[in-house]
């Protein structure tokens, strides 16, 4: 695990100790760069503990003339202590992808490791580092959206308070660690209450706004996670959209690390 900053551990502490008064009063005390990462850390922490979780998920797809398909899958992620998450997804239908199984071991720092099961081919293909930007199954979601988004991807800044959807958010800036992300910069609305995230906007190498992701149907598991019911990401370039629709959520079902290998990945059914 990379040894967070002797910045964030000062930040860290000071929430802790305030119960996070700090950055929910928006006190001048930090720099705009301080406290974006106090909101990383804070929502991070929130989501702690979780263990292992299971969900059913609608991939709907839309091209630009309004055409839609359906695809279904199942997803599974295990909490990694010290790293980033570990999932896998498997798809049911439609015929052409079923049994087609994604795998994801999220990094706190470096390339994630990602591989992609093709049951029509029997073989494991891995992504590489230079194709995290592209479309994952024809979506409008990159192979880097699937990862677990870890604090030490990125470097922040908070930009602002404002209203959302009638919730008052904190507006933050990330910018990728990796050169090899799509994306020059995101913009992150959260809800000042839960830390959920409302909106991305996403922002490629020139700067220009390429994708909006909204996310919905907040509920509430085990009394503290917070899990959407929807993510509806739009291509502002292209005029696709995709909307996921999650059901189903299970915690702490007893995965194992042994569920979520390249043998686990031939096997999904």
């Amino acid at each position: 695990m990379k040894k967070i900053t002797s910045l964030a551990v000062l930040v860290l502490l000071g929430l802790t100790l305030l119960g996070s008064s700090a950055a929910k009063a928006g006190t001048t005390a930090m720099t705009p760069e301080e406290k974006g990462l106090a909101i990383a850390i804070e929502a991070d922490n929130r989501n702690n503990g979780f263990r292992d979780v299971t969900a059913r998920m609608i991939m709907t797809l839309k091209n630009r003339h309004n055409q839609e398909s359906n695809r279904n899958l199942r997803v599974k992620t295990l909490e990694v202590p010290g790293d980033g998450d570990k999932s896998i997804s498997i798809f049911d239908n439609p015929r052409d992808v079923k049994g087609t199984a994604f795998l994801t071991f999220s990094h706190k720092t470096g390339d994630d490791d990602q591989w992609l099961y093709l049951p029509a081919l029997k073989r494991v293909k891995r992504i590489s580092s230079s194709n995290k930007s592209g479309s994952f199954m024809g979506s409008e979601f990159a192979y880097e959206d699937i990862s677990s988004q870890e604090v030490e991807k990125y470097t922040y800044k908070y930009l602002r308070d404002e209203e959302y959807n009638g919730q008052d958010c904190f507006v933050t800036e990330l910018d990728p660690v990796n050169p090899k992300s799509g994306y020059s910069r995101q913009i992150v609305w959260q809800d000042k209450s839960e830390y959920r995230i409302l909106k991305v906007e996403y922002y490629d190498k020139r700067n220009s706004l390429l994708k909006t992701l909204t996310m919905s149907g907040y509920k509430l598991y085990l009394g503290k996670f917070w899990r959407p019911e929807e993510m509806y990401m739009v291509n502002h370039t292209n005029g696709k959209s995709t909307r996921l629709l999650w059901q189903e959520y299970r915690f702490r079902t007893g995965l194992k690390s042994r569920d979520f290998t390249k043998n686990a990945l031939k096997r999904a059914r």
